[in-house]
């Protein structure tokens, strides 16, 4: 995300003339794209258009009401880990954002990883951190499910980044909000970040609150909450290979993130007590070129700095590149046996039905 855009769709304070200013085009073309959004919630909710139903499989969505990063695959990955700590079988549908290849992968546990061009980086990301669980990628998730059910004999389908993916039913729908930002301007696409109404969080089984140390004034509807901080995980060598905990502490770091906000990462690294002498940032999703990674070797010994990236942007690197890989961790704080109670199925009839009910 630019930081133009950050700025005015996260601002921090009221506007300056020169911002509105600008936004002032895009409220026209915000107005046409929350047409477009509530008549395609309405096609699908009345059913003129087709909904696909898992035959068995419970469907548990998580996505977020923005665009860019909220915390969604930690959360994902959590909810993985969970669930196959329970002795359930786990598919994950993603569409593998960022991919060059198209067609359906199936990442199979005990089988070889592809390259991120083949897959997308989250998708990696997840079949690393999830080793007994299929990940399955391909453009149309209900397709998928049919693979995940029928081929695969999952249990529990987790539809990555699913809730505005209406075309297929689920059981819940997990929400993800990042109290640091919230829901920025509360203008949808292009004036502010804002994939559909704020009133469309009414749907949610349950708001997965990313915590932060200052809060933003939400206006969210009476749903559930959870309340989750994302913490320093295990520090590796970009092959895997594991590092001490205190690694870190005292080391001089030049840290490079391709991700939604990096400077998170940066804040994450002076947690851990890195110096982090500079922060490069890039693009969300950023493929590396060689010039670029040949100029981030040459400015950390420049600075007598090592370099340090997070697992995502480390799916996009090439073998053997020479850096330290920091993961995320999630820890439940507020709502953990609320949690509990979804993925055994049993609030379900305590909420009113979602857009799209499961038969």
């Amino acid at each position: 995300m630019s930081g133009v855009l950050e700025r005015l769709w996260y601002p921090r304070g009221p506007l300056s003339w020169v911002q509105r200013l600008l936004l002032a085009p895009l409220l026209l073309l915000s107005l046409a794209f929350r047409g477009v959004v509530v008549v395609r919630a309405w096609l699908y909710a009345t059913g003129r258009l087709r909904v696909h139903h898992a035959t068995r499989a419970r469907v548990i969505s998580v996505g977020n009401l923005t665009v860019g990063g909220a915390g969604k695959t930690p959360a994902v990955i959590h909810l993985a880990q969970r669930l196959t700590r329970r002795g359930v079988r786990v598919a994950v549908l993603t569409r593998g954002y960022g991919r060059k290849a198209s067609g359906v992968r199936v990442l199979a546990p005990g089988e070889d990883l592809p390259s991120a061009e083949e897959v997308g980086d989250e998708p990696l990301v997840i079949a690393r951190r999830c080793p007994q669980v299929h990940v399955l990628v391909g453009p149309d998730r209900a397709a998928l499910a049919s693979v995940a059910e029928r081929q695969l004999g999952a249990e529990v389908l987790l539809l990555d980044d699913g809730f505005q993916h209406l075309r297929l039913a689920r059981d819940v729908d997990v929400v993800v909000v990042d109290e640091a930002v919230g829901l920025g301007n509360g203008q949808l696409l292009p004036c502010g970040p804002l994939r559909e109404p704020v009133q469309a969080l009414s749907r949610a089984s349950l708001l997965w609150m990313r915590s932060a140390q200052e809060l933003r004034r939400l206006p969210l509807p009476p749903v559930p909450v959870l309340r989750a901080a994302y913490e320093a995980g295990g520090l590796s060598t970009l092959e895997g290979t594991p590092l001490g905990g205190e690694s870190l502490r005292g080391q001089r770091v030049l840290a490079f993130a391709g991700i939604a906000r990096p400077e998170r990462f940066a804040a994450t690294l002076r947690e851990r007590g890195a110096e982090v002498v500079q922060l490069v940032e890039f693009g969300d999703h950023h493929a590396f070129t060689r010039a670029e990674l040949a100029r981030l070797v040459a400015l950390a010994a420049r600075l007598d700095a090592r370099l340090v990236t997070t697992e995502k942007d480390a799916a996009r690197l090439p073998a053997r590149f020479p850096c330290w890989v920091l993961g995320l961790e999630v820890k439940v704080l507020e709502g953990d046996a609320l949690l509990d109670a979804l993925l055994d199925g049993g609030e379900e009839g305590s909420r009113p039905p979602a857009v799209m009910p499961r038969r």
